[in-house]
């Protein structure tokens, strides 16, 4: 029987001029997995806060069930950088009185390959986020809050979290930019959207069909709440009649029309992505000859040779520390290989994406960063002014003069790409870009490069974005071999040698929670048309009204499973939902086939 972990009941806060939980509502329950999404800046770091207790509600209520244990792990975790990864797991044995706990943590060493007398200011990025996250699994919470936790995580690091919360006994809520992680582990998806909390149950995949259908029902909702407004607007200026005692509902029903329209919160605009490509590159771009590099005793590239042409879009694999970065640079020319020889082509206008965002300066205004001494941008044939240039990327002009210490990550990540846009390019490198994006801002992203006829050097661990963009792979396989395949993640792991399979465990291990996909029906034989039936005329006429029929359906249904109080009695509901869907699905198409079909013998008439 599932428990009502925690339940948020009209629930308000706000930072600034717009509320980031406006009257909301959320039940988690026992044995969710639920992904939680939204646009940067939505609150969905602060709505973690809210659920641990480390901030308050203006207003409405939080229950928590009682005895209720919770863990986070934020987005960069800060570590007592003079203790030991084992202390740090271990805690106060004799605080706690979890005799247990030191076996538990000696296995999570020995999986995560942790070192454990390392100190935790000696570690990088992410290995101080696999600590963080073994000392979360070791307190055997009820409920786990994981900020970003795929971020600065490698590829083996990812699965390994994977499977990890597909093990978990407890509940999770996760943020998470990271598409197919959330296919593989969520069971909810809860969006975050100008105050409110939706939800819909299973994966990303499913999510974004649902959301598809509620966003249509809500415009068409919003459309006929605006047009009868606009009836009544013209009704009260008629006067008169407005005055009489008789229509003094009406007009005191007009009044409320205008206060609802006044506070609806409409979905801020999209962030406008175009790059400045400049001029062409020479056909060739780089090439590397039997280059060898390491520092110390460690060899990080072994007698690697490639060769890089215009146009080619490349994504470079490897484990944290394998040496992404230093091939990348070697390749660039900012780096001389130890052995071998590297050539670069002609009229190269390189753009860099800094994972760590180094290139912008701290004190500087959001306006100088994009365009210093300058109040415009040139982005191909037009002439942009930089408030309107920093508003495509949703900086408000208000923000103009802000310095760049004021942001948050994503923010930072905005700023970087609009700097690196504004300048012409015709190579593009982007070190681990997908980092503190939202998922919109990332499918814009992957289809400004996809359209780009530049050359492209990626290195990331985001799955989803490599498969989308990239066309090659170079990979560390170990050891400072380097080899190269065709095609973007899932091809590398198709093709890669098989004694470094330790990933390869990713295709079974997710298999239970692939969204699923039926098995094509065989083609239908070809079928001869007649000539269109009288009967079969009328029937023609009437399928889109029937269709349009289905599809409003459809929209009510994705509606209620938007409704966060769908969930307070257990999800049996929404299966029920989720099956009526599926059968209008099917009803839809073979509508449509039906449709074709007609329409084929009409033309045959």
């Amino acid at each position: 029987m599932s428990l009502n972990l925690i339940s948020l009941i009209d629930a308000q806060l706000a930072y600034g001029h717009h509320p980031l939980l406006n009257h909301a509502e959320l039940t988690v329950q026992s044995g969710e997995r639920i992904g939680l999404i939204g646009r940067n800046g939505a609150g969905k770091s602060s709505l973690l806060k809210i659920i641990d207790g480390r901030a308050t509600l203006d207003d409405g209520q939080i229950q928590r069930l009682g005895g209720l244990r919770v863990a986070t792990v934020e987005q960069e975790p800060e570590l007592p950088p003079e203790s030991s990864v084992y202390d740090i797991l271990c805690g106060d044995i004799n605080e706690s009185e979890d005799w247990q706990r030191p076996a538990r943590v000696n296995a999570l060493i020995d999986k995560l390959g942790l070192n454990p007398d390392a100190l935790a200011g000696s570690l990088s990025g992410g290995t101080t986020k696999r600590v963080a996250l073994a000392k979360a699994v070791a307190d055997q919470p009820d409920l786990l809050l994981l900020d970003e936790p795929t971020n600065h995580l490698d590829f083996d690091g990812i699965l390994w979290l994977e499977q990890l919360l597909l093990d978990f006994r407890g509940s999770a809520i996760i943020i998470t930019h990271d598409r197919r992680f959330l296919d593989s582990v969520a069971t909810r998806i809860v969006e975050l959207d100008r105050g409110q909390l939706f939800s819909y149950p299973g994966n990303f995949t499913q999510w974004q069909e649902r959301k598809a259908e509620w966003l249509q029902s809500e415009q068409q909702q919003n459309a006929k709440f605006d047009k009868f407004l606009a009836q009544e607007e013209v009704w009260i200026r008629k006067g008169v009649q407005a005055r009489r005692t008789r229509d003094e509902g009406r007009v005191k029903r007009l009044e409320q029309l205008r206060r609802e329209r006044a506070e609806r919160r409409e979905r801020s605009g999209n962030v406008s992505f175009a790059l400045s490509e400049g001029q062409r590159s020479g056909k060739l771009v780089a090439e590397v000859a039997n280059i060898t590099h390491g520092f110390g005793d460690r060899t990080l590239i072994k007698n690697f040779s490639t060769l890089l042409i215009r146009g080619d879009r490349i994504g470079l694999i490897g484990a944290n520390g394998a040496g992404k970065t230093t091939l990348l640079r070697i390749l660039l020319g900012q780096l001389e290989p130890n052995i071998g020889t590297v050539r670069h082509g002609t009229n190269l206008k390189i753009g860099y994406f800094d994972q760590m965002r180094g290139q912008l300066d701290e004190n500087a205004s959001l306006a100088e960063t994009i365009s210093p001494g300058s109040e415009w941008v040139e982005i191909g044939n037009e002439r942009k002014h930089i408030m309107s240039y920093l508003e495509d990327f949703l900086f408000p002009a208000a923000r103009a003069q802000s310095p760049v210490r004021s942001l948050s990550g994503g923010e930072r990540a905005r700023l970087a790409l609009a700097r690196m846009f504004a300048q012409p390019t015709n190579v593009l490198v982007l070190d681990e870009p997908t980092n503190d994006l939202d998922i919109e801002t990332l499918e814009l992203l992957e289809n400004l490069i996809q359209d780009y006829t530049g050359t492209v050097l990626l290195v990331s661990h985001d799955r989803s974005f490599l498969n989308n963009v990239v066309t090659q792979v170079i990979a560390a396989e170990g050891h400072g071999v380097w080899s190269e395949y065709v095609g973007g993640y899932d091809e590398w792991l198709a093709q890669r040698p098989k004694k470094n399979a330790s990933v390869a465990t990713e295709k079974t291990s997710s298999k239970a929670t692939e969204p699923f996909t039926p098995t094509p029906a065989a083609a239908p034989k070809a079928q001869k048309l007649g000539r269109l039936a009288p009967w079969e005329e009328v029937e023609l006429a009437q399928l889109p009204e029937k269709i349009a029929t289905i599809e409003a359906q459809q929209g009510q249904l994705a509606e209620q499973l938007a409704d966060p109080d769908l969930y307070k009695e257990g999800s049996a509901h929404a299966d029920a939902i989720n099956a009526q869907l599926a059968q209008l699905n099917q009803q839809l198409e073979e509508l449509f086939e039906r449709w074709e079909l007609l329409e084929a013998k009409q033309k045959n008439s």
